[in-house]
């Protein structure tokens, strides 16, 4: 089967740089794969893509060695096994807020006697190879988002659940829970505290902690704080700031030139 290159980062102790694909286009995100992340991940849940879209974009992605993660819509079984027969190396999930949510998470991507995961491999057998169903339960990866004042009071149950292998933090939805603006690099003193809090409670129970961000010095940073999967803007944002960019450039020249 083939690895997966996510688990390999996290076992030498390293960061994964994550990109985020919203826009649902296979070419759009076959031009990211080729850039050099760690791994990218199809939006479901905010992203505009649907389930045809992303199969077309995991294609994509798999022309490289990025390894395909994508955030599905919600805890639903049917859309989570669908994504992971569709190839998806690694599954977000959010608005995981009890013990009872991240069973049911864990349950729904693997199979037994792990888990309650249907079986039928279609496209993940081309991408990962014909042993996948041997070896798929240890190779997968399952993220839960952490994005509200109950999953924060339920941090430690949900993190003790046996087959979580990361957290990911919503630092927007977090903050607009604890009655903060929602925001990601510039956090409210609460929302960064609480941040802090996930960071050391997933440590503590081996658990790996992501979370988005919108710039590399605040991805970095987080990286030095211990973060081992840190998101680093998206496609779309990516080319607007990229158009952005040469028409500042422009717009300044032909003003020079008027002059």
């Amino acid at each position: 089967m083939r690895a997966n290159k996510l688990r390999e980062i996290w076992k030498a102790g390293g960061a994964a740089v994550n990109g985020w694909l919203a826009i649902p286009n296979s070419f759009a995100a076959e031009t990211m794969a080729h850039q050099g992340w760690d791994t990218l991940t199809v939006d479901m849940q905010h992203g505009v893509a649907d389930y045809q879209a992303m199969v077309t974009m995991l294609q994509a992605v798999s022309t490289t060695g990025t390894v395909p993660v994508v955030r599905v819509p919600w805890l639903e079984p049917g859309v989570l096994m669908r994504t992971l027969d569709a190839g998806a190396y690694a599954v977000i999930c959010p608005m995981v807020n009890t013990r009872e949510d991240a069973q049911k998470l864990v349950s729904w991507t693997h199979y037994a006697p792990q888990g309650t995961r249907s079986f039928g491999p279609v496209r993940a057998l081309l991408y990962s190879g014909a042993d996948y169903p041997d070896h798929a339960n240890n190779t997968i990866v399952t993220f839960a988002m952490i994005e509200t004042a109950q999953a924060l009071d339920n941090l430690d149950n949900i993190l003790s659940v046996e087959g979580l292998d990361a957290v990911y933090i919503g630092p927007s939805d977090l903050s607009l829970s604890l009655g903060c603006k929602p925001s990601m690099d510039d956090l409210e003193p609460k929302v960064a505290q609480a941040v802090e809090y996930i960071l050391a409670r997933a440590k503590a129970h081996g658990v790996v902690a992501g979370i988005h961000n919108t710039s590399p010095e605040t991805a970095l940073a987080r990286i030095g704080k211990g973060f081992q999967f840190v998101t680093v803007s998206s496609d779309a944002r990516l080319m607007a700031a990229g158009a952005q960019a040469v028409m500042a450039k422009m717009n300044a020249g032909r003003a020079g030139g008027k002059a």
